[in-house]
């Protein structure tokens, strides 16, 4: 059998590229061809995530500087993922929260997806995204409705090609059915619960970990950290955002650029809590956070409702402000010794990198007939 393995760009690597991590790691004695829109991994990167495996990629890039501005070219999206060539393969696995679901399908094949989101910017978070990028208003609005509204068309439309839908959590269920009319098998993204183990000495500051992106909201954090300033703050991550955020940085915040996971691990592990504002798909950050024993400080939506339990593995916050999230903060510090390292960590059992590679395994071979290597 010959496996087409679609994900949508590599470029900064994130919870998505884990998840790619894996298929490639069970399917590596298989005939696997990577295709992707555009690949800028450093050689780093393409060793620890793809196992330094080679890919095929579409027009998109050829075009000079696209990795800096890569979302600029939406428009192109569907037409560049429709231009990677897989008809000759067997089965298809798409990793896709953009368009690497709807690449092109011939007879005979079979397209299984394994769903990070569908389309954030087309459907549930389409307002924020165009406040977040300043098209929310004039010209530019009226120039970008259009453009919507043809995205979410075909978006739907090109669902139909998928044979099965895998969705990496409930609230990523519930919102297949929703957009797309389809049903879903919940497989949770996998955390290595191994390398992000528990431990007991926690010190005196707070951290947030992600993509610098606006969804993200590390800025608000940052905001909020400024409003408390015998509170130390840790932002790591890569994006963006990075220099947006860094020339209003108070003194009580540093931030890093992610390196390897052992520097994230470090702090994850020593902080006394970790601060989440997005409203995200399921939050593999958060998980490793409570793998290594450290409570999370979370908004109050989206997957983080599948992995944190208020009280035992942390808290939440009703809303994205500055405000909201001081409050938890306060709220945090007068409830801190309920909060105990061992306890947190057992509650991630059921994220664990060896469950996702079992329930994937089995998912493979009930509906393609497909062994995998664990």
């Amino acid at each position: 059998m010959r496996i087409a393995i679609i994900h949508d760009w590599l470029i900064t690597p994130g919870g998505s590229e884990k998840v790619l991590k894996e298929l490639l790691y069970l399917l590596r004695n298989h005939d696997t061809t990577l295709f992707t829109l555009m690949d800028f991994l450093s050689d780093e990167d393409r060793l620890n995530f793809l196992f330094g495996k080679k890919t095929q990629t579409s027009f998109l890039q050829t075009i000079p500087g696209i990795h800096r501005n890569y979302k600029y070219y939406l428009p192109l999206f569907p037409k560049a993922i429709r231009s990677l060539n897989t008809s000759d393969f067997d089965l298809i696995i798409s990793s896709s929260h953009s368009v690497a679901k709807g690449v092109r399908k011939y007879p005979g094949q079979m397209h299984i997806s394994y769903c990070h989101t569908p389309m954030r910017y087309i459907w549930d978070l389409r307002k924020q995204y165009m406040i977040d990028h300043g098209v929310n208003s004039g010209l530019k609005r009226l120039l970008v409705k259009p453009m919507v509204k043809k995205l979410r068309k075909w978006d739907y439309e090109t669902a139909a090609n998928v044979d099965f839908f895998i969705a990496n959590s409930k609230h990523i269920s519930k919102r297949i059915k929703q957009h797309y009319e389809k049903e879903s098998t919940v497989i949770y993204p996998p955390v290595n619960t191994s390398f992000f183990s528990s431990y007991e000495k926690k010190e005196d500051f707070f951290v947030t970990a992600s993509r610098l992106v606006p969804y993200k909201k590390v800025g608000l954090i940052a905001e909020a950290f400024a409003a408390l300033p015998d509170k130390r703050l840790i932002i790591i991550g890569n994006g963006s955002c990075w220099q947006q955020i860094r020339k209003n940085l108070s003194s009580n915040i540093e931030m890093i650029q992610y390196d390897t996971s052992e520097v994230l691990r470090y702090y994850l592990q020593r902080a006394r809590a970790f601060i989440f504002a997005a409203e995200e798909d399921f939050g593999i950050t958060p998980v490793e956070a409570m793998a290594c024993g450290t409570p999370v400080i979370g908004y109050n939506k989206g997957g983080l409702l599948e992995t944190v339990k208020d009280g035992i593995s942390g808290q939440f916050f009703q809303h994205q402000t500055v405000k909201s999230i001081v409050d938890a903060i306060y709220r945090f510090e007068n409830d801190a010794e309920i909060f105990q390292p061992q306890k947190i960590s057992q509650t991630v059992a059921p994220f664990s990198q060896l469950r996702f590679r079992k329930e994937i395994s089995d998912y493979l071979f009930s509906h393609a007939g497909l062994t995998c290597s664990m």
